[in-house]
């Protein structure tokens, strides 16, 4: 392992030498899941492989206090590509970097260290977890403004193809600057709102899957831009039009065998895969506050247009929480679940692991699925899902001390900063008439 990153940071080198690149930029994310970023020239990344480049982490949301802010940012070679959009020369690279404490050890605030313990729960159980997430956005003519109602760039719907060129336009150039770094796309199409856009990315490991995910929303907005539009992942911008999900499809794997298919079983799931999926419903009102963190998330989830308000499961019913999708004959490795309450807006990193650890949770404690279930309802608000989450022992493992109790402290302080908002609606309504 030693010797293949040696390769790794070697091919990282040699390729800033020959393609003439002058700006490192070293990403990673802050407990919320926005992106940071800081520059190096190449000739410091010998030494910021080796031992990290130091920051103040008590800056960063959610990373220290001030008596404990000296961080590193150690960069994953493995992670390294040219931005596409920086062509011209001096040209830049970027790289994930784990964040570690000055000793070296991992830093209980790094997202990114959180979604790799989960990991390596599932691998001591004999598990590589692979995820393969639909992105909805939208796309609008005009930047952000106070009181200013967003103008979608067209009026198109669910899969429509439109003689404006738009929605084309933007994906192809999307697509071609994702593919240029390593992301491989299945699909895009428009989704069912106006100016409302889906890009799928192909499956991966979990890992991988939360650090494109990243790369993913930074493309989106820099194609955005270039094109003179804004891009947002807010959940649900209209009222009347659907939100913008992240449909997410997950499956577990024992070496190359699915973990989740067994031939001639009803839906051709295997008993790890049901009790994964109890598992799930079981924990989806402790995880959600992280699954769907902002107060915007809850229009989506309670306002309909296919997102999930009850604690469900199927197979052709697109409003269940968990959706068992089509099996493909003699294709055992597509046996997958897809879980369809998150959404862009999430910390990747974070979501994935409460997402994985409440199904690992489901396999170890032996969960039937039941045929039918009494269903409950997701909660329905940021304030609900704080409360689930305060009580729960699995999220607070899974997050770790530090980030469980600084997400919360966040979460509560953003409740309480909108439900004193006087809303439009309420102005509206009650003026007139009070």
């Amino acid at each position: 392992m030693i010797e293949e990153i040696s390769r790794q940071e070697e091919f990282v080198l040699r390729t800033l030498e020959e393609r003439s690149i002058r700006f490192v930029r070293l990403w990673f994310t802050d407990v919320l899941g926005y992106l940071k970023s800081v520059a190096i020239a190449p000739a410091e990344l010998d030494n910021a492989f080796a031992e990290g480049i130091g920051f103040d982490g008590s800056s960063i949301e959610g990373f220290a206090r001030v008596t404990e802010s000296d961080m590193l940012a150690k960069p994953d070679a493995a992670t390294f590509t040219i931005l596409p959009w920086r062509t011209q020369a001096p040209g830049a690279a970027k790289m994930f970097c784990d964040i570690t404490l000055p000793n070296g050890s991992p830093s209980f605030a790094d997202p990114r260290h959180v979604l790799k313990r989960t990991l390596q729960k599932a691998a001591d159980m004999g598990y590589t977890v692979y995820t393969h997430p639909e992105i909805e956005f939208f796309l609008f003519k005009n930047a952000p403004e106070k009181g200013v109602a967003p103008i979608p760039v067209d009026q198109g719907g669910y899969f429509d193809h439109m003689p404006s060129a738009v929605g084309h336009d933007f994906r192809r150039q999307a697509i071609t600057m994702l593919e240029a770094m390593g992301i491989s796309v299945e699909f895009s199409h428009h989704e069912g709102a106006p100016g409302q856009q889906e890009i799928d990315l192909r499956d991966a490991d979990a890992l991988t899957t939360a650090d494109n995910i990243m790369t993913f929303r930074h493309v989106v907005k820099e194609v955005a831009l270039d094109q003179g539009f804004h891009a947002s992942f807010m959940p649900k911008p209209f009222t009347d039009h659907p939100g913008s999900g992240m449909h997410t499809h997950i499956s577990l794997f024992k070496g190359e065998e699915n973990a989740f298919y067994e031939e001639g079983a009803s839906h051709q799931l295997s008993a790890v895969g049901r009790s994964f999926i109890a598992g799930i419903l079981k924990y989806a009102p402790e995880f959600t506050a992280v699954t769907n963190q902002w107060v915007n998330s809850y229009k989506r989830l309670g306002g309909g247009g296919e997102a999930p308000a009850l604690i469900t499961w199927g197979d052709n019913d697109r409003s269940s929480l968990v959706r068992i999708p089509a099996y493909k004959p003699n294709k055992d490795a597509s046996t997958r679940i897809e879980i369809r309450s998150p959404d862009a807006a999430c910390n990747p990193y974070l979501a994935f692991a409460v997402i994985i650890s409440a199904g690992l949770a489901g396999i170890e404690e032996k969960l039937e699925l039941a045929q039918t279930i009494s269903a409950q309802s997701l909660p329905g608000d940021l304030s609900a899902a704080i409360a689930a989450m305060e009580s729960s022992s699995l999220v607070r493992q899974t997050l770790g001390e530090h980030v469980f109790e600084y997400f919360l402290l966040n979460k509560r302080a953003e409740w309480n900063e909108y439900r004193k908002q006087v809303s439009a609606y309420e102005l509206d309504r009650y003026l007139p008439v009070l």
